[in-house]
């Protein structure tokens, strides 16, 4: 914890919180007090988490949830509340990138359509490009209607949305997830102006490029060697290196805590060592 913050008598909702990232905001969370319930569509890696915050004193109750299926969200947010009682804070951290919704190539060439065996954005199927931008936009937008009805004429609650450098301009190959992650920011301004006469604040968190277990094949070969696409990332981030999860620790406690960010909301905030900064020059 880089500083002291008191969330005693507040209910965490997190979901994706199986994943390196939106584990690492659960434990932070119950360290700071909060009750957390930590959604995962794999119950199984949420309870991992859920019993090492318990193990360290703290309260965690991990539930299987797809925040793609709205009656299976509400059934969970009924157990929250018979748990832990009402969500105070949400973090809408499940999201992710496919494949199947991935191009081959940076750059699209002539010949490229006549290559069966090329993935490309002509024959990126529907379903893949669906399933990537339901997961990251849809899954933000249902989770918050389903637990944000809570909020509601209680004071100091706040939602947190998860974006992406993606959001500030799309990475080459990803188009799906550049383009959810782009929608993720503006329904955070949107939401952020629709509940502030309900005295809901809403912001997002941007992270630059950190190591997780869904791109670490993607930054690393089999010898633990920047990948070619791991060295262009880090050429274009002034810091040069990738960030570590910790350092996302106080951007998430600044966004919760009432007396240090009380009058902020609509807000994302990039956390990506100077890459949203840099022209490239």
């Amino acid at each position: 914890m880089p500083f002291d913050i008191n969330l005693k008598g507040k209910v965490a909702v997190v979901t994706g919180a199986g994943g390196v990232l939106c584990s690492i905001f659960s434990e932070a969370l119950a360290a700071a007090g909060a009750r957390v319930a930590l959604l995962n569509r794999t119950f199984e890696k949420a309870e991992t988490v859920a019993a090492r915050i318990r193990e360290a004193g703290g309260t965690a109750v991990a539930y299987a949830a797809n925040v793609l299926d709205k009656a299976t969200l509400t059934l969970v947010h009924d157990k929250v509340v018979a748990d832990l009682g009402k969500c105070d804070i949400l973090i809408n951290g499940a999201g992710g990138n496919s494949p199947v919704a991935t191009t081959d190539k940076e750059y699209f060439e002539p010949g490229d359509e006549a290559d069966a065996d090329l993935r490309t954005f002509f024959n990126i199927e529907q379903e893949g490009i669906e399933q990537v931008f339901n997961l990251n936009f849809m899954g933000a937008l249902l989770s918050t209607q389903v637990f944000a009805v809570d909020m509601i004429g209680r004071s100091n609650c706040t939602i947190i949305n998860i974006s992406s450098m993606n959001s500030y301009t799309p990475l080459t190959k990803i188009p799906a997830y550049s383009a959810a992650k782009a929608g993720v920011s503006n329904f955070t301004q949107w939401l952020a102006v629709h509940f502030s006469k309900v005295g809901i604040r809403v912001n997002a968190i941007a992270p630059g490029f950190f190591v997780t277990d869904q791109n670490r094949a993607l930054l690393f070969d089999g010898d633990g060697n920047a990948t070619a696409r791991s060295q262009k990332i880090l050429a274009a981030t002034p810091m040069g290196r990738f960030g570590l999860r910790e350092e996302l620790l106080g951007t998430l406690f600044y966004l919760v805590c009432q007396e240090a960010s009380g009058f902020v909301t609509g807000v994302i905030i990039p956390v990506d060592g100077g890459f949203s900064a840099y022209s490239g020059v």
